[in-house]
């Protein structure tokens, strides 16, 4: 684990996004393990597929692709799980670290139970349930429209982003994806070298390959162009009056117009292009 999540503080958030919701609300670490929930317990329907082997590996199959996907979009992910009941997840990010998961699931959004019982029913099929106590489970579900599923991942969203800003997860400041993420962000600008950020983690050019693409899918020379990109693209939206040069100049491009390929190969317009579809 990369971070350390004040446990204490994040229980009586979820109580409150499940008194709201009355939706139950998970949250995991970034290699997928449960650290906190609310109601403790899964729905009783959810309980007993987990009881068969091939239930549990299924749920633990489709939480795994749903959080991966939520980080490839870092937002909010909708989907009907295997089961063929509707969940949401959204990754939680310190910077550009991802640092967990917060996961809704269970809920029951089908027009009757009748409809949504045929869907589940086949996808259940395979896990040698008994299928009428599990129809008597789901039977007594609540059923939920999904314009309420869609205004609960919204708030989903704003929990996540309250956690963070309320700093309940913290990053382990002596381990080395916080410590490379962090000097990348304070000299993202600067004429950065191997050399140098090697020296600084005590790591060989190797291991900074091999954590940089861990991290951020990419190497270090990728990640540095995207964060001096966004940077371009934050002055050119806030301040639209500086001139180009001078914002290829504040982003850490010596070269005037090497930073307008990049910029165009990136985003598909030049910057002064960009900076007027943007205004």
């Amino acid at each position: 684990m990369i971070s350390i999540f004040d446990l204490e503080k994040l229980q009586a958030l979820l109580k409150d996004f499940y008194q709201l919701s009355h939706i139950r609300i998970t949250v995991f670490d970034e290699n997928m393990e449960e650290l906190v929930s609310y109601p403790d317990k899964v729905a009783p329907y959810c309980a007993m597929i987990r009881k068969s082997p091939e239930g549990l590996k299924a749920c633990r199959s489709c939480d795994q692709m749903a959080c991966s996907s939520a980080a490839k979009k870092r937002k909010t992910h909708i989907y009907r799980c295997h089961a063929g009941l509707t969940e949401a997840v959204t990754p939680l990010y310190v910077g550009d670290l991802l640092v967990g998961y917060l996961l809704f699931g269970h809920v029951f959004t089908y027009p009757d139970h009748e409809t949504g019982w045929a869907v589940i029913r086949d996808r259940c099929a395979g896990y040698g349930l008994n299928m009428n106590r599990l129809k008597e489970l789901l039977d007594v579900c609540m059923i939920q429209e999904e314009g309420y599923v869609r205004s609960a991942a919204q708030i989903l969203h704003a929990v996540a982003s309250y956690l963070i800003l309320e700093k309940m997860v913290t990053l382990k400041e002596e381990l080395l994806g916080a410590r490379l993420d962090g000097y990348l962000r304070a000299h993202y600008t600067e004429q950065i070298q191997t050399e140098d950020l090697c020296d600084y983690l005590k790591i060989g050019k190797t291991q900074l390959y091999e954590l940089s693409h861990k991290l951020y899918g990419c190497g270090i020379a990728g990640k540095i162009r995207s964060m001096r990109i966004d940077r371009a693209k934050t002055l050119l939206s806030e301040q639209k009056d500086l001139p180009l040069s001078e914002v290829a100049f504040q982003c850490g491009f010596q070269d005037y117009n090497y930073f307008i390929t990049v910029f165009s190969r990136e985003e598909g317009l030049p910057p002064g292009a960009w900076k007027r579809k943007n205004q």
